[in-house]
């Protein structure tokens, strides 16, 4: 992907014997509406078909700041700006610094999530509509669209040695497996919370099913306070899951009994993938969040010997794109006529 640290080092390299994965972009293009979780704002989006090695890059298409109109932002760790309460994503080039895009994490993990290695994301208004506070209406707006294989080989970071970060009582992790694991540790005071954990092998499938639907969650009684801040804004029961007098406020309660860690390994998911390619690897976090998800991505970007790129898939990846494959084969032959 573009700007990825050793990319280099794929020239040339010859292909092993277990099979690589091809890059994967959109089929065609597609667009939702909604408001932005802390601006308020309503924002248009459009995810559009990318070319291979382009990466996920996030468009102001309501900026003309830069030379040729719109504003393009690659979705990267080194990109990011700011990480209150949401991910956010910063084109450094800019002279009038109004150039950055937030609340990036829930369409990153969906991208992360269906496997999508390019994409130019469109927005009009400088935040990611919240849609319902999860990624699910992404992934569907990816189905919608379908997924195009391409001629390159998808890349990833392949972990070689643990790397961890820590700030207090927070902590994430990264480490050698072959995979894609992320283990999350979460406590909060309130009853309606208390103490989760949860791991999940993210496998395509396990991520659409266990993880996407996960919503973003808060306290009722920190709300005017962040609002002050020109933060929530756009906050409601209809893309929040609110928490007041330790208890659950919304009408159709939870989704999943512990959605609350399964959001946070949501949240994981989209900052890890602005690493610029899927982790082979662990991810272990407890009590983190945004920021110190981003500082283990930028400490392992830093540290060469951490991590190698390789277009070799892990073992699982493998016989599962296999599996696919044979069995589009398979539809292919039964649709054929006779």
């Amino acid at each position: 992907m573009q700007h990825l640290p050793g990319m280099q080092h794929l020239r040339g390299m010859t292909v092993g014997a277990r099979s690589t994965r091809p890059q994967q972009t959109l089929r065609t293009s597609i667009s939702c509406a909604g408001v932005g979780l802390h601006t308020g704002s309503l924002v248009n989006m459009t995810l559009h078909p990318a070319a291979p090695n382009t990466g996920v890059v996030f468009r102001r298409a309501d900026l003309d700041v830069m030379p040729g109109g719109s504003v393009d932002i690659p979705a990267r760790a080194d990109a990011v700006g700011d990480t209150q309460l949401g991910t956010t994503i910063c084109n450094d080039a800019d002279p009038s610094g109004s150039a950055a895009i937030s609340t990036v994490e829930h369409v990153m993990a969906a991208l992360a999530g269906c496997g999508i290695d390019n994409v130019v994301v469109e927005v009009d208004a400088s935040e990611v509509p919240v849609m319902d506070g999860s990624s699910a209406p992404f992934v569907r707006l990816i189905e919608c669209a379908g997924v195009e294989q391409q001629a390159a080989p998808r890349r990833y970071i392949r972990i070689l040695r643990p790397v961890e970060v820590v700030h207090d009582e927070k902590r994430a992790v990264l480490e050698p497996h072959d995979g894609f694991v992320v283990h999350f540790e979460i406590d909060f005071p309130s009853p309606a919370i208390g103490r989760q954990a949860i791991e999940v092998d993210l496998a395509e499938p396990c991520f659409k099913q266990d993880i996407a639907a996960a919503r973003t969650f808060g306290f009722v009684k920190d709300v005017e306070a962040l609002r002050s801040m020109g933060l929530a804004r756009g906050a409601s029961l209809e893309n929040t899951v609110a928490i007041d007098d330790d208890a659950v406020v919304n009408d159709d309660g939870l989704r999943f009994k512990d959605e609350f860690v399964r959001h946070k390994v949501l949240d994981a998911v989209g900052d890890l993938y602005l690493a610029g390619a899927p982790i082979i690897g662990r991810y272990r976090g407890a009590r983190c969040g945004h920021a110190l998800n981003n500082t283990l991505i930028r400490t392992l970007l830093a540290s060469p010997d951490a991590y190698e790129i390789t277009t070799q898939p892990p073992t699982a990846e493998c016989r599962s794109w296999r599996r696919a494959r044979g069995a589009v084969a398979m539809a292919d032959v039964a649709a054929a006529p006779a």
